[in-house]
């Protein structure tokens, strides 16, 4: 089946280019929002825990506000790590089609992934200087010499202009 492109048509002329505030933003929403939903999931599982082992007495346990952005920040850290090191992107990206990419344009590697994602939950405003840099760059890809790029195929590409 050669010929038939996994990129959208409207998409191609984006394809490999380097990709704008606006998109990043949306797709980091994406995946705080996948995070939130799978740690709420987790305390759900833990109150059924606690209701099955003790029916009488069920409450929902306090979580002090430390630990829930203590658990909160691991959990972001480790997901976009897996996400980034593995395929390039999180799932937040996958929807928005981009993809993390390194100084050669290939996959970055898990200390490189774990470095980013420390960065990003740290100081996300480093986001913000997608708006001002003139290549589209983080902070955090300025620092760690990785690219953020449109790109919907299954394979990592190359960065264009």
């Amino acid at each position: 089946m050669s010929g038939v492109s996994p990129v959208p048509k409207e998409a191609r002329e984006y394809q490999g280019r380097r990709a704008g505030l606006v998109s990043r933003v949306l797709a980091a929403a994406v995946d705080v929002l996948v995070v939130v939903v799978w740690l709420v999931g987790l305390y759900a599982a833990w109150v059924a825990l606690l209701f099955a082992l003790n029916p009488r007495r069920l409450s929902f346990p306090a979580v002090p506000p430390f630990v829930s952005l203590f658990v909160g920040s691991v959990a972001v850290m480790i997901y976009l790590t897996v996400g980034w090191a593995s395929t390039g992107r999180s799932y937040g990206k996958h929807v928005m089609g981009l993809r993390v990419v390194g100084r050669r344009s290939g996959r970055v590697g898990p200390a490189v992934a774990l470095l980013r994602a420390v960065l990003c939950v740290v100081f996300p405003a480093g986001l913000l200087w997608v708006a001002v840099s003139p290549q589209n760059r983080s902070l955090q890809d300025v620092l760690l010499r990785t690219t953020v790029i449109y790109d919907w195929s299954p394979r990592p590409r190359r960065v264009r202009g």
